[in-house]
């Protein structure tokens, strides 16, 4: 099984709330769900916030429209995967962050496909970044990202979920997938308000 695990949670610092902010009559993260639920190549998707009460708000939106979630830290972003992966044992599992409205599912297929071909643990298309920032996806081999438990990892590494696989080459293999022209100047996330009204007005138009 293919799982897309999807982070999110309330508390942003730059721009709090922004996963339930409305566009189009409805929050910020259903239409990353929709497009997530649109690849071809991922068979289910889990949605992975804190226990935290700020996200209680988030969590009931999520079950309303049927999308499975599991609570965790708020801080050590490593627990909540472990979780989600102890309960759903996925071979691959696909990371996304909840500031990336716009992720396109042709490419969230594409690079599944080049991961399978490939056999390696980690691919992404950031190591090198040519895609837009807001188009960032990483596919991990759950039998590896498994063996980061063995590890003494720091703060960062449990923050930054997949930081400890990629910077750590001795003893994970990686990819990394690019696209034909260089885009990465292009700004498509969202971690600010003007970030938020250029992703409202792109859904608004389409």
């Amino acid at each position: 099984m293919i799982l897309g695990i999807l982070q999110a949670r309330m508390t942003s610092t730059r721009l709090p709330g922004k996963v339930l902010r409305q566009i189009n009559g409805k929050p910020m993260i259903h239409w990353q769900i929709m497009r997530t639920l649109n690849a071809k190549n991922i068979d289910n998707l889990v949605v992975a916030t804190s226990t935290d009460p700020s996200d209680d708000l988030l969590c009931q939106y999520l079950d309303s429209i049927g999308i499975l979630t599991v609570r965790g830290s708020l801080e050590d972003v490593k627990e909540r995967f472990d979780l989600v992966l102890s309960k759903y044992e996925p071979e691959v599992f696909v990371r996304l962050t909840a500031d990336c409205p716009l992720v396109m599912p042709e490419i969230l297929d594409t690079l599944v496909e080049e991961f399978m071909r490939r056999r390696v643990d980690y691919l992404s298309n950031t190591l090198i970044p040519t895609y837009p920032d807001g188009l960032d996806i990483e596919v991990i081999r759950t039998s590896a990202f498994n063996r980061l438990m063995g590890l003494e990892l720091s703060k960062i590494e449990r923050g930054h979920v997949t930081y400890a696989l990629y910077t750590r080459g001795n003893l994970f293999s990686t990819f990394n997938y690019e696209n034909d022209s260089d885009l990465s100047s292009m700004r498509w996330t969202v971690d600010y308000l003007e970030d938020f009204h250029f992703v409202e007005q792109v859904f608004k138009a389409f």
